[in-house]
């Protein structure tokens, strides 16, 4: 790979984030600031979410995937996606329908698999329950505990701020979870782009060990399973997070050659 005719340097890998429910571009604001030159970070925030208005015309994977897509072909290659969360599904959507258009997939902790058996989804699927959860999550009585839940590490006030109150501002977030299913899960095929999947081993919102249910989807994917990362390190630990990616955008970059 390299950057313009006649000069040898390897071109900017670029890195479009997609985040999970309930907030925007700006849970990758603090890792940006930390990527090297060569690495540059495109976050986007989906309709619905943070307070981008919602497009009706997305009602599902798919259509969020087209979304997607749009944005993704507007930046230069080499383009690496990267989703975490919802995003990750979205992404793997994408993968899905459109691999010729990405030149590197990196899933971090993406959501799909294990639907039918883990509890927040069939708490969210209770009649009334997605509302009350946006709610909850941007209440500030209950932010001490869903610090503890969510986070492994203390994370500056401001970053914190942000980060419950976008969730009062995502009005999609309960219509996510009727994208995501178990039957979108078991109807993926495997997907031959070079992919990377991401996961805490300090997860407590989705566990570690689902790494093995992607797996089969990425065939020959780099693993990798930062010991100290809890689910959002991109907040808690942004200068790791960006090296982390930054390491790993490169070598999928590179290990897929020219395209």
């Amino acid at each position: 790979m390299s950057g313009a005719e006649g000069d040898p340097r390897p071109a900017a890998v670029t890195v479009v984030a997609v985040p999970g429910n309930g907030g925007g571009a700006s849970r990758f604001a603090a890792a940006g600031s930390f990527l090297p030159p060569d690495v540059r970070l495109r976050p986007v925030t989906l309709p619905g979410l943070a307070g981008v208005p919602p497009e009706p015309d997305l009602g599902s994977l798919r259509a969020c995937a087209g979304w997607l897509l749009a944005r993704v072909e507007a930046e230069p290659r080499p383009r690496v996606v990267l989703g975490h969360g919802v995003g990750g599904a979205i992404a793997l959507e994408l993968a899905q329908v459109a691999a010729p258009a990405i030149d590197g997939l990196v899933l971090h902790a993406p959501v799909g698999a294990r639907l039918r058996s883990r509890r927040f989804p069939r708490l969210m699927a209770l009649p009334g329950a997605r509302a009350l959860g946006r709610r909850a999550f941007a209440a500030r009585g209950l932010r001490p505990l869903w610090r503890r839940l969510l986070f492994t590490r203390p994370v500056p006030p401001e970053r914190l701020e942000r980060f419950f109150a976008e969730y009062a501002d995502s009005p999609s977030f309960a219509r996510l979870f009727d994208l995501v299913t178990p039957e979108w899960f078991e109807s993926l095929r495997p997907v031959h782009v070079p992919a990377a999947l991401l996961w805490g081993e300090r997860d407590r919102v989705l566990d570690v060990d689902q790494v093995g249910d992607f797996r089969p989807l990425l065939p020959g994917c780099l693993v990798s399973l930062p010991g100290r990362w809890g689910h959002f390190p991109m907040i808690e630990d942004p200068e790791a997070y960006a090296r982390e990616v930054a390491a790993v955008a490169r070598r999928l970059v590179a290990d897929g050659g020219p395209r």
